[in-house]
């Protein structure tokens, strides 16, 4: 019997890595439609019954909210990024990241971040979405980071096949 050839050892690996190109990711990252389906999820579980607080309680209507609408919004936004940190810093997860199996991890130590590094997480989440850029780019990497997920050194894993 004669010894395989090398080319032919070769071309075994190049087949392997083909049929898996997510197998050189350190982490099995959360799909895009999975993160999209979580944001949808959050965004009814925990932004409305905000906004209809600030609407009608703090600002006494649609018509209060349209006169100031620049303070309705930072009523709005600074208790949902308060609310999310919480979630994050105590479970790893948002209501929207539990029902899809997703969990929020430091790309370095692969545990739950600090709450400092959440904090900024979620802030940066907020100046992301009005650059649209760093929330589109989730739908073009192959580790489904967005800008604020890079720029704080985090990642948004699959739970249910995690380590």
């Amino acid at each position: 019997m004669s010894k395989p050839r090398f080319r032919k050892l070769k071309q075994k690996q190049r087949d392997s890595q083909a049929e898996s190109p997510l197998s050189s990711l350190r982490y099995p990252y959360a799909f895009a439609s999975l993160r999209f389906k979580a944001v949808l999820t959050d965004s009814f579980m925990l932004l409305m019954p905000i906004m209809y607080v600030v609407f009608y309680l703090v600002m006494g209507g649609r018509a209060g909210f349209a006169d100031n609408m620049l303070m309705g919004w930072i009523d709005i936004v600074v208790p949902l990024v308060v609310v999310q940190t919480l979630f994050l810093a105590r479970f790893g997860q948002t209501p929207g990241y539990r029902a899809y199996g997703l969990m929020l991890i430091d790309e370095k130590s692969g545990e739950k971040p600090s709450i400092g590094k959440i904090a900024i997480r979620n802030l940066l989440s907020v100046f992301s979405l009005f650059l649209f850029i760093g929330w589109i780019m989730l739908f073009f990497r192959k580790d489904k980071k967005t800008l604020h997920d890079l720029l704080t050194r985090t990642a948004v894993i699959s739970k249910s096949t995690s380590l």
